[in-house]
């Protein structure tokens, strides 16, 4: 049976909100574009150590903010071929049968062409980086879109390649924003984002489990789960985060040199050392308590997706925010020393 001639139970319980247009913008899925933070991690580090001083401040903006459009066009549109494909489960799940092809709102080959042109204009988008940097981040986007073609067509069935799968494309989020100014990422940069995003789509799939009430019905909306186990899901997400933080916390230690401020001078000692501390160290407490509290909540089936979490749960949130601010007014006292 095809997606054109499926049946759409869920259209009858929960009537889609809105008309056409409102379900294409639903399926574009624009409250995902928070991803598009990862593209943006690079150059505000990178500016901070003085490595972009040289570049002007407009086509800084103009680069970084045309590669952030153009990773989250492809995101929609890789988000629109991806529901294509998961009609059928998706009108089984709890959550996402409300979804605009589950519920009928968007007809198939309207969305067919949509998320064709979202790709085309994501593509389009880089037009505006600096010619030099222009073929890396559209080879980068290319990259991404390709990768997550493979996982809606594949991958997604195949135990921890699935997870692998979706954790690259934060990394080549990362790649594409350093590409765009033309900076190199650091090691400890590229590992975070790759542990953080293996802990996001492991918690993901604990949260469905627990969500969910069973493997059996776990396994109806996502084939994968048959392979997991929840004491293998409770370990991998528990092992991620501890090495989302440990790469987090050394990439801190390593900018040691760079963020130390020094509160007082100590006068007549024997080594004329100051009392300071590495600024950037403040940034681990608040992560350290999203994190936390994130597993907590996976483990309580509270939620079935940890980027929910981030938007609903409060105290994730206010980590959050003191994480964001922090992290701006120690570079800003990093950029602008006494």
């Amino acid at each position: 049976m095809t997606p054109e001639t499926l049946p759409n139970p869920a259209s009858q319980d929960d009537p889609p909100v809105g008309g056409l247009i409102a379900g294409l913008i639903r399926l574009a899925r624009p409250h995902q574009w928070t991803k598009g933070i990862f593209v943006l991690i690079g150059p505000l580090f990178a500016i901070a150590d003085g490595k972009l001083s040289d570049m002007p401040r407009t086509e800084l903006a103009l680069a970084v903010g045309l590669t952030f459009l153009g990773f989250c066009l492809a995101a929609s549109g890789c988000y629109v071929f991806n529901d294509l494909a998961d009609v059928q489960r998706d009108q089984a799940h709890p959550r996402k049968r409300r979804r605009p092809l589950a519920c009928g709102q968007v007809p198939v080959g309207v969305a067919k062409v949509f998320g064709i042109l979202l790709l085309v204009v994501s593509l389009g988008s880089v037009l505006g980086v600096p010619a030099e940097l222009r073929i890396w981040v559209l080879g980068l986007i290319l990259l991404y879109i390709v990768n997550v073609m493979l996982y809606s067509s594949g991958l997604k069935h195949i135990v921890i390649v699935d997870v692998l799968s979706l954790s690259s494309g934060f990394v080549l989020r990362v790649l594409g924003g350093c590409a765009a100014v033309g900076v190199t990422p650091s090691t400890w940069l590229l590992n975070a984002t790759l542990f953080l995003s293996m802990f996001l789509a492991f918690g993901k799939r604990l949260g469905e489990r627990r969500h969910m009430g069973s493997q059996e019905d776990a396994t109806a909306v996502r084939d994968v789960q048959q392979h997991y186990s929840d004491q293998m899901l409770r370990m991998f997400v528990v092992v991620t985060g501890v090495a989302t933080l440990l790469t987090y916390t050394g990439y801190v230690q390593s900018q040691e040199a760079g963020y130390m401020y020094t509160f007082a001078t100590r006068q007549g000692g024997l080594d004329g050392e100051g009392f300071g501390m590495n600024l950037l160290w403040i940034t681990v407490a608040p992560a350290t308590l999203a994190l936390l509290r994130t597993i907590t909540l996976l483990m309580r089936g509270r939620y079935d997706d940890p980027t929910e979490i981030a938007l609903r749960d409060n105290m994730v949130r206010l980590a959050g925010l003191i994480f964001v601010a922090t992290t701006v007014i120690v570079i800003w006292i990093h950029m602008n020393p006494a």
